[in-house]
């Protein structure tokens, strides 16, 4: 009898890791075992940083934000506040996007929120 070697599954597992790891440098793209830890690294990095990306881009509008109300003698806070109050919903990717694109747009919207 001959032993039993796993066969096809655990084949098609190793690869599935092998395949991930495709690009990686020196073992961590041709050994199973450090594959598997380089792609677990790098899926969990990957989840982390999907969320990351999301708070950047808040911080990125908000600082764009901030400086193009501080030329019209406004700070961010006051903006924001007063577009509150004045029922204007535009969020802040439209608001960094207005400020770099239509800078006369904007200053529309800061005279409103004023």
């Amino acid at each position: 009898m001959s032993r039993a070697k796993r066969g096809f599954k655990a084949r098609r597992r190793r690869n599935r890791v092998l395949k991930l790891a495709r690009g990686y440098v020196g073992g961590r793209h041709r050994l199973y075992k450090t594959a598997t830890e380089a792609v677990d690294r790098a899926l969990a990095y990957a989840y982390r940083d999907r969320k990351v990306r999301k708070r950047d881009f808040r911080r990125l509008w908000i600082v764009r934000i901030n400086a193009a109300a501080r030329l019209y003698g406004m700070s961010y806070s006051k903006l924001i506040g007063g577009l509150k109050k004045s029922e204007i919903e535009l969020d802040r990717k439209v608001l960094a996007h207005m400020a770099i694109m239509d800078p006369q747009a904007f200053s529309q919207v800061v005279k409103a929120a004023s």
